[in-house]
Order: structure tokens, then sequence, then C-alpha cells
């Protein structure tokens, strides 16, 4: 299917090579997993295989990568999609439609297909992805996860012999994943070539054949998944295999003279629309708190209301015995959201940090840069950087920024172990400081790393809020 003989690639703007003399043959039907740290060449070998290096990503290109014996790089892109489907990271940047049933039909109909057999293929990804009640809605209005879902589904609709995935699971729920590896299961049963590049392992042991594990650009490694289930993953830097083996390290509170935030009468509507309804909620100051829940369930919603950003929400917040009006909110807060491109503005990594600040403090921004492994990006362009670290300058910004309550939005989605674990230590530093952490994660083993108290979302409501507890956590993350 896939043969790469001695490839060299280097983007324009970078002096090293991002690929360094690659060599492997993918089989027609086979599941690739590509694994390693951040940066270690997994989203540009997945650009050279889909055909997007050299078509959109220009840069100095050496050796050959082969589909079928035809050069990949001879191929224009609309024969490349007769083949290929790609799922990127972010879902947004592959969306051509503003509703997700036209954008489920939007390759179908690129294809030329009849409207009975549109009809017929729409109705199987609809089944598969279980995504029936997002048929017919505005795309700019679904969560994350739900957009990544859709993403998935059109890619699939269209029946390609090859996908590539990159990163698909970064913004899906737990029961997302689980069906999503039921999906790469009929893939695999329908003799489709996968290639996934991915960091959360957990969802992926009884579906992928090989493991392709990258190092500075370089093929450091290649397992059978029996064998690769024998690695120490961690020593390698990467995520768990098995979440089972996970236990909480957070049991202490670092509650003091038992303080807490309280809300009444929070609510929100999108138009008609109730989207948020909570009557009476008292949490726990000064904890790192996960805020949990399906794809849709409200999370976001909930976060931006809280920091300010939703001028029609109703309701109060009660912070030091202070009723907090909307615009008090905004100041005692910081949000990095789920989509962190809305909020990079600087022309510089530093400058991004610096940006955050009341008083600009060169050394405690070099410092958190420091931190978060991002130093030596520091004098480059925020938008030239990977989704992962575009995360982690929005994560510096909020640690600058030296606010009181910080709410993180998914700021773990598409991160490595090593990654994840800085973000962890930085949240723990500002507990230890009298931060109150809000986090909405899809990710186990942060919550399991992290946090200490749960709130549970489900429709705009809080179904549950807890001190940590594994046994809860366990039946809501881990397949039942």
């Amino acid at each position: 299917m896939f043969r790469i003989e001695n490839l060299n690639f280097s983007y324009n703007n970078r002096n090293e090579n991002s690929l360094n003399d690659i060599n492997i043959n993918i089989k027609e039907g086979e599941v690739i997993l590509l694994c390693g740290e951040s940066g270690c060449g997994k989203t540009t070998l997945t650009r050279i295989l889909n055909g997007l290096i050299p078509n959109f990503f220009t840069g100095d290109l050496y050796g050959k990568a082969f589909l079928n014996d035809t050069l990949v790089s001879n191929l224009p892109i609309y024969k490349l999609a007769e083949h290929i489907g790609s799922v990127f990271q972010n879902p947004k940047t592959q969306f051509f439609n503003v509703d997700t049933t036209s954008e489920l039909v939007f390759g179908c109909e690129n294809l030329g297909l009849e409207e009975n057999e549109i009809k017929k293929r729409i109705d199987i990804v609809v089944n598969d992805f279980d995504i029936e009640n997002l048929l017919d809605n505005n795309l700019f209005k679904l969560s994350g996860g739900e957009k990544q879902k859709i993403a998935c589904a059109s890619v699939s609709a269209v029946f390609p012999e090859v996908l590539v995935l990159d990163e698909p699971s970064s913004n899906l729920d737990s029961q997302s994943s689980w069906q999503f590896e039921e999906i790469i299961k009929k893939w695999k049963e329908q003799k489709k070539t996968v290639i996934i590049a991915e960091h959360k392992l957990f969802f992926l042991p009884d579906v992928v054949d090989r493991v392709i594990f990258l190092e500075n650009g370089k093929i450091s490694w290649q397992w059978s998944i029996d064998e690769f289930k024998g690695v120490n993953h961690r020593k390698l830097g990467l995520r768990q295999l098995n979440l089972e083996k996970l236990s909480p390290k957070r049991n202490e509170y670092y509650l003091s003279n038992n303080e807490f935030l309280e809300l009444k009468n929070f609510n929100f509507k999108y138009g008609k629309r109730q989207v948020l309804n909570i009557d009476y909620l008292k949490i726990p100051k000064n904890e790192i708190i996960a805020i949990i829940g399906r794809n849709g369930a409200g999370k976001s919603t909930f976060a931006n209301c809280l920091c300010g950003l939703k001028r029609s929400c109703k309701g109060e917040l009660i912070y030091d015995n202070q009723v907090l009006k909307r615009k008090d909110r905004l100041k005692k807060t910081y949000i990095v959201m789920q989509d962190v491109n809305h909020q990079l503005f600087s022309e510089s990594v530093i400058d991004e940090v610096l940006l955050s600040m009341d008083e600009e403090n060169i050394g405690l921004a070099e410092h958190i840069l420091t931190d978060l492994n991002l130093i030596h990006l520091k004098d480059v362009h925020p938008m030239a950087l990977s989704g992962g670290e575009k995360q982690r300058v929005a994560i510096a910004s909020a640690i600058a920024s030296g606010k009181e309550i910080l709410i993180f939005d998914e700021p773990t989605s598409g991160l490595d172990l090593k990654n994840m674990m800085s973000v962890s230590e930085n949240l723990r530093f500002l507990q230890s400081v009298g931060v109150s952490s809000f986090i909405i994660t899809h990710d186990y083993e942060l919550i399991m790393e992290t946090c200490s108290h749960i709130l549970h979302m489900e429709d705009g409501e809080i179904i549950d809020s807890y001190k940590i507890n594994e046994e809860k956590l366990k039946k809501f993350f881990l397949r039942n």
C-alpha cells in the first residue's frame, strides 16, 4: 500500500529536519500507530502519506513515498482524495459547510455519487458514530468533541481505502473514544489501511497491528502490538496503555478555613434553548477541580459563563463573601479556551506571555516558559507552532496573568506525557499559592495525576460534585 524510501523533510521556516531517513512499508489492511513525544515527526509523516506535503506544506523533500507504486508527490490532491481520507487534530480546519448534514454529504457529492448512494452512506456513518442527535446542527455551536465526531464521520462516508488520522481522540469523551475503537475495528474488517498518530493509547491495543515509535524525526523502534504491550511506555514518554493501572495522586485537600465558591441561579440560554441550569452549587476554593461529562454536556458553556464571557448569563457567583457580577468575574478569572487560536495575538511566544501580565516581567515569563518546555520557542510566532505548543503557550499566559480563578478547557488535548506532567506540576504550584483552577477535561490521566475535586455535568446541569473518587471516575471513564 505505502512504501517510503530514504525520506527526509524539513519545513521552510526551520533549520533542522522534521523527518530523517524514513524507511517503512505499510501493507494493505494494516492498522499502524505512530507514537512518540511532541515534535518527534508524527504529524509531518502523516502529511507525507496524505499528500499535504508537498501540495500544501512546502520545504525540502528528499527520498520517495509511494502509494500503490505511484509517487504520492506526483498525485494531485483530488486524486489522492479518491483513495485517502484524513482527519486532522483541529477538525475546524477541514470543514467546508456551516451545518452538520451538509458537511457529512460534502465529500460524497464531490465524488459525484448518486443521491440514493449518498443517503445510504450517511445512514451508515450516522449509526456507526452515533451522531443522529447532531444532524442539521450549526457546526459552530457544537462542542469540540462533537466537531471531531462529525469530521471523522464525513471522511468515513467517502469510503476511502486509507484513513490517516492525526490525534483523532484529542477532544473526544471516554465513551466516544471507546466507540471510535469500534469504528476502527469495522474499518479493519473492511480491509482498510489505517494510520493513527496519537498520544492517548488506551483505546488502541485491541485494534492496532504495528507500532512505529519516532524520536527527533527518526524511526527508533517498530513493534508488533503484542511486543508493544510489554514495553515500558512511561520510560519512552508515552501515555498509559491500560487506564486500570492509574490511581488518584491528590487525595489531600488544600481547603483552608472552610472556604467555598458559590453559584446561585446560574443559567444560560442559546435562543430559547436552555443549555445551563444550576440552581445552587458550592465548590471548594483553592482546589484543582475537574469538570467532566459527555461531549455536548455544557462544560465549555459553563466555563464561559463562570469567567463572564457570556453577557446574557444569569445568576450569581459568590467569592470571598462578595457577589461578583460579570465584569468583576472578567477581572478575577482567566480562561484558556479549547481552541486557543482565538486567544493568541502577539508576534512572539514571549510577547504573548507578557501580554497577560499587569506589569511586564521578562524573568518570570521566561521561567514559566522553561517550566512548560517552551523557552526554545520564545521568539517564534505563536501561529507557527504545533497544536500542542499553542496550547502550552496559552497555559503559560494563564499562569502569568496572576488571576485568582483559572479555567482551562481541555488543556492537555494533543499533549504527550512529558508536557501533560509539566501542566500538572504547574497546576499544583498554582494551588499552593492560592489559585482555584477549573479543568474541563476528558483526560483521565491528568485527573488522576492532578485533580482533587470533581464536577460532573450532563445536559447543562451538575449531576454530581465530589472529592476525587476512583470508583466513580472509573465507572465514567473506563469501558463498562
